[in-house]
């Protein structure tokens, strides 16, 4: 007989390798995010800041009140290298060149989300902060794969922010057009491309649009007000969870 409780229709076992990391190669504001290739033994822990809130009233047991909260992010990660030029794929380049550095060099910007293998990422399981980065070459026999073991500790909070994984089937967008040319401040312009239905974010000059500025028409349209700026050959990229659109280069009026 079976005596196991039943679980909920529609219930999956999680898997150990259901998680992403992005390192950001682009900046805060206009980031550029690479997912992390070749990652194993992901482990996050959510250390707790506390001070002690303890009267008379516990009775001489402990009170600690939690103030606030960090975070440590562990993984381990083959060395990938081009056989052309030697170096790293530049996610993992990016993250040894600030374990080497020193002052703002030495932080990066990253995010983690719920990678699953079937079914709906968890909305509410992703984050994104600024870390320190430590690496320690892990793999040092005679034989076998170069890995590099990384520990990033969070600098200051962290934020939690919508899942980004729109799927394995995801694809970031692509800008074919942008028209008509040398609208000005407010003036109106449809994007022509694909893979707008999920736009996360969309930058002109390297500004981020108000997301109230845009509407998504379709998966190949978006009208977009023009926003504030110089007169000139301006990109305009286009983001979705999947990743960002090449630079389109628009003459924008005065």
């Amino acid at each position: 007989m079976n005596n196991r409780v039943p679980l909920p229709a529609g219930t999956t076992l999680g898997k150990s390798f259901e998680y992403g990391f992005d390192v950001n190669l682009g900046t805060y504001g206009s980031p550029l995010f690479q997912p992390l290739r070749r990652m194993s033994a992901f482990a996050p822990t959510f250390p707790e800041v506390t001070s002690d809130v303890a009267t008379y009233d516990d009775l001489g047991s402990p009170n600690e009140a939690v103030d606030g909260r960090g975070v440590v992010i562990s993984f381990t990660v083959q060395g990938n290298r081009n056989v052309n030029t030697g170096l790293y794929l530049p996610e993992l380049a990016l993250l040894l060149d600030a374990a080497k550095a020193t002052g703002e060099a030495a932080i990066i910007d990253g995010r983690w989300y719920h990678k699953p293998e079937v079914g709906t990422p968890n909305p509410n399981d992703a984050g994104r902060a600024s870390f320190r980065v430590a690496a320690t070459r892990s793999n040092v026999g005679n034989t076998g794969t170069e890995v590099w073991s990384i520990t990033l500790t969070g600098v200051g909070s962290f934020e939690r922010i919508v899942n980004p994984f729109a799927g394995w089937g995801a694809t970031a967008p692509v800008v074919t057009s942008v028209m008509p040319p040398e609208a000005a401040e407010g003036e109106l312009v449809t994007i022509a491309g694909a893979g707008f239905l999920t736009v996360t974010g969309i930058t002109v000059d390297g500004a981020a649009v108000p997301a109230k500025d845009y509407v998504i028409g379709s998966g190949g349209q978006i009208v977009l007000a023009m926003p504030a700026g110089d007169e000139g050959v301006v990109p305009i990229v286009v983001t979705n969870p999947a990743g960002s659109s090449a630079p389109l280069a628009y003459d924008r009026g005065a």
